[in-house]
């Protein structure tokens, strides 16, 4: 390993936040230009339509879990924990934050959504469980 791989993974759940903000304003831009809602309605933060409701509350999820994520692969890579076993974590739970991400923002079915923020949630325990082990065992 570089020493890098570990980076790769947040960078790609930055992407996701980025791409959530554009899906945000995009979806705003289009209720103001139907006449579902005033733009001053967005500068008062108060009655979102659904539509745009979803997707504000999907990017509020991006900074609650996943903040435990970066702290996560921070400390993996400071404590030279970062290995493959670590890497394929952060992938996983990356890539099911990216499929919650999509189920909630288009369905929102809850039969998909909740399962894959379980599997997100196990993904990233066994982060902090390995750097624990890592801590304890750091030769092996």
């Amino acid at each position: 390993m570089t020493g890098y791989e570990m980076f790769w993974p947040i960078i790609a759940h930055v992407a996701l936040v980025y791409l959530l903000y554009m899906l945000l304003g995009y979806r705003r831009r289009q209720l103001v230009q139907a006449g579902k809602v005033r733009r001053s309605n967005y500068r008062e933060n108060r009655d979102e339509p659904p539509e745009g409701l979803v997707v504000k509350n999907c990017l509020a999820n991006q900074f609650e879990l996943p903040v435990l994520f970066y702290a996560c692969c921070v400390l993996l890579y400071m404590t030279e924990a970062d290995n493959l076993v670590a890497v394929v974590l952060a992938w996983i739970f990356v890539a099911l934050r990216y499929l919650h991400a999509f189920v909630h923002v288009t369905s929102n079915d809850l039969r998909y959504r909740s399962p894959l923020f379980a599997a997100g949630y196990v993904a990233l325990g066994a982060m902090w469980v390995w750097l624990a082990v890592w801590m304890v065992f750091p030769n092996g």
